[in-house]
């Protein structure tokens, strides 16, 4: 009785989105903020199935299948070591799906040796996986909790991005025979492309396909241009937004916008450096970035090709106008109304869709007023 009573509240609040009812004039849509499901522990990735399903991690280590209203717990998860910024983190869906139910999902595995980010492919049938196999492990493992990434991305061309973190160790984002601090690309089934750019390369790992980055949360294709973005945590300052190009050095710990944690003394060697990219556009002081999005629907007609970009630090949603590769314009949304905001996503009903980093953090629609 008491799981159905639980469950026709989820349902209420999926459907009637009742929970908030904020009303936002942003510089070109009105738009306002409702709840579709509460109650998720610390939630970090949210992607929408072809049915109309909903799939959300937590990161201590579960998935949730929001269906027809009901929260339900996805059985079948390898074994996941959830500590400090580790655990279950993002999911991706494959473009097939409908035809054969494959997501994917990047977590912390453990070994003798230590944690690594690493990611797994699976079918999901109900609320059960199955076939569940690591088609990458980020090598080597190390001590700590920090510096995961970890974003998923899958291309039309059947390839699959992962961003990773430098482990909180700097120096290991140069080494190229060193996954942390890269940008990886493998196949849908973990094989490597051949046009990888440290294919063949003695003393590199081939999976790399960029490197010099930090800590990479979000990644991103536009879809006018097919080209591949990404958003890093800086130190204290320095969050950046990158346009990826193979074999591409970022620069960290070389050169940075940011400084070190507290005592605010310089990291690195400046700001520039010959054979370093340069951010497209970079945050200071940090809004903490954890998100990215070209949104491309119908709801809001003036946002369409915008970027959005998701703030821990201020609970912001950050909009860029681009152009030519370019940020001419960004205006913040929301501005801490709701805490955290650990994933920004585009629904199947060309919403824009949320979720909050917290104990008792919420999955939140976001709505044009003049529907």
């Amino acid at each position: 009785m008491k799981k159905e009573i639980i469950s026709l509240i989820i349902l209420f609040c999926f459907n009637c989105a009742a929970l908030a009812d904020e009303i936002i004039d942003s510089e070109n849509h009105s738009f306002r903020i409702e709840t579709v499901v509460d109650g998720l522990e610390h939630p970090w990735s949210v992607e929408f199935l072809p049915d109309g399903r909903i799939l959300l991690s937590e990161r201590p280590g579960r998935l949730r299948l929001l269906d027809k209203g009901e929260l339900l717990l996805v059985t079948g998860l390898p074994t996941i070591r959830a500590t400090g910024q580790g655990g279950l983190l993002d999911i991706a869906v494959d473009p097939d799906f409908a035809d054969n139910q494959t997501i994917y999902f990047s977590y912390t595995g453990a070994d003798k040796t230590g944690l690594g980010t690493e990611v797994a492919r699976a079918k999901l049938s109900g609320n059960k996986l199955s076939e569940v196999k690591t088609i990458f492990k980020a090598l080597p493992k190390s001590k700590g909790g920090h510096h995961f990434g970890s974003r998923l991305l899958i291309t039309e061309q059947g390839q699959l991005f992962i961003t990773l973190g430098d482990r909180g160790d700097k120096q290991r984002a140069q080494d190229v025979n060193d996954h942390a601090g890269s940008l990886i690309r493998i196949n849908k089934d973990g094989s490597i492309p051949k046009d990888n750019p440290f294919v063949n390369k003695s003393g590199a790992k081939p999976e790399i396909y960029t490197y010099g980055n930090r800590n990479m949360q979000g990644i991103a294709m536009q879809p006018e241009t097919t080209a591949v973005w990404t958003i890093e945590h800086g130190p204290q300052g320095g969050d950046e937004l990158n346009l990826m190009k193979p074999g591409v050095n970022y620069g960290w710990p070389v050169i940075t916008y940011g400084v070190e944690y507290v005592i605010g003394t310089k990291i690195g060697e400046g700001t520039q450096k010959e054979g370093m990219a340069q951010p497209v556009h970079y945050w200071v002081p940090s809004i903490g970035v954890s998100s990215l999005l070209f949104y491309d629907a119908d709801k809001f007609p003036e946002w369409k090709g915008n970027a959005f970009v998701s703030s821990l630090v201020f609970g912001q949603l950050a909009r860029l106008e681009m152009k030519n590769n370019k940020v001419v314009k960004e205006e913040r949304l929301i501005n801490g109304s709701y805490g955290r905001i650990r994933e920004v996503q585009q629904g199947l009903d060309g919403f824009l869709y949320f979720i909050t980093d917290a104990s008792k953090g919420k999955l939140l629609r976001i709505i044009p007023t003049s529907l």
